[in-house]
């Protein structure tokens, strides 16, 4: 099992000089993906707070480094289950941005024809099961997927999303154990971004790491600073070459801040905007970033800025082809509720 500080040695190496391999693409994906999630995110919030959207939307601003660093390294027929913070995952497994911003509207030609929502995105295609708007939800779903993976024997395997809250959940224990008895190829990630909905992380859990549950399975674990996203692909290289080797589930635990409130429009009386000031100035995954290619010239700021821009008008075509596409018609109302002639 890997400590803490053996991790925290392991994942800082390109902060004290020594080099690590990667290819001007993949540092270009990272950019673009993080942008991506946090261009997506404000301009959801601003369609939000412009009564745009029905429902809520739960924002994952300030996390991007966890879903760019993580999922990257994931095949595309692996598969992610997320959390009601989803549209990041779903943006980091390959999910194309209109269909998403179309359901999140509401409209027919959303992933899910309008009917799911923000809470609910999914895209089979590209081995995201879904979001999901119970806590810890999705845990059990993707226990489920990583044991068809193994009876199937295709290699293939599965990674679930939750957070500090979602790790007090039976659902996290009754699928960590179930894993680690049948040494399924599971990827347990807890996004510790300290809040529970409007419940601090440390009035709601009873141990600083949550990751250290995973001894109770005898699953190995690894604390990572969440807001780098360089730690956090090397560790997510680690656990994902250790599962599929099939020694068993791994449990990542990425430290990381909630900027944005429980939903748009929480008024968060439970934390200060000092508090959220001083986190998102001193800790923006994107910034973090920036700092390490621009100071070991990895990359430019001009290249950054194309990407920027390349980003910002793909957002805005998503959102303008979202308001004019129609909403679903009432006769589609009671479709899809079930699977018609069977899984393939």
């Amino acid at each position: 099992m890997h400590s803490y500080r053996t991790c925290v040695k392991m994942l800082q190496m390109h902060k004290e000089g020594d080099t690590l391999a990667y290819t001007k693409e993949t540092l270009e994906n990272f950019y673009r993906t993080m942008v991506r999630i946090r261009l997506f995110e404000e301009k959801v919030q601003e369609c939000f707070l412009g009564g745009e959207l029905p429902g809520f939307v739960h924002l994952y601003i300030g996390e991007e480094a966890i879903a760019a660093g993580f999922l990257t390294e994931l095949a595309k027929d692996d598969y992610i289950t997320s959390t009601h913070r989803g549209h990041g995952h779903c943006i980091g497994k390959g999910a194309q941005i209109k269909p998403m911003m179309a359901e999140i509207f509401g409209k027919a030609t959303g992933y899910c024809k309008g009917k799911g929502g923000s809470m609910h995105i999914a895209d089979f295609s590209v081995g995201m099961l879904g979001a999901n708007g119970v806590v810890g939800g999705g845990i059990n779903l993707a226990v489920g997927a990583g044991l068809a993976a193994k009876m199937k024997k295709s290699g293939q395997i599965a990674a679930t999303f939750f957070g500090d809250g979602g790790a007090n959940r039976g659902t996290v224990h009754e699928g960590m154990n179930m894993a680690a008895i049948w040494k399924l190829p599971v990827i347990f990630v807890c996004e510790y971004n300290q809040y529970a909905s409007t419940t601090p992380a440390s009035y709601g859990t009873s141990v600083p790491d949550v990751s250290i549950r995973a001894q109770g399975y005898a699953m190995p674990s690894a604390i990572v600073n969440g807001n780098d996203v360089f730690a956090v692909n090397e560790a997510a290289k680690i656990a994902i070459e250790y599962v599929r080797s099939g020694q068993g589930p791994y449990m990542l635990e990425f430290k990381t801040y909630r900027v944005k409130g429980h939903f748009v429009g929480d008024p968060e009386v439970y934390r200060s905007k000092d508090e959220v000031k001083d986190h998102f100035e001193n800790d923006d995954p994107i910034k973090n970033f920036a700092e390490v290619v621009l100071a070991k010239k990895w990359l430019t700021q001009k290249e950054m800025d194309i990407i920027h821009a390349e980003v910002e008008q793909e957002v805005a075509i998503a959102v303008e082809a979202a308001r004019k596409d129609p909403y679903p018609a009432e006769s589609e109302l009671f479709n899809d509720y079930y699977v018609e002639g069977g899984v393939k």
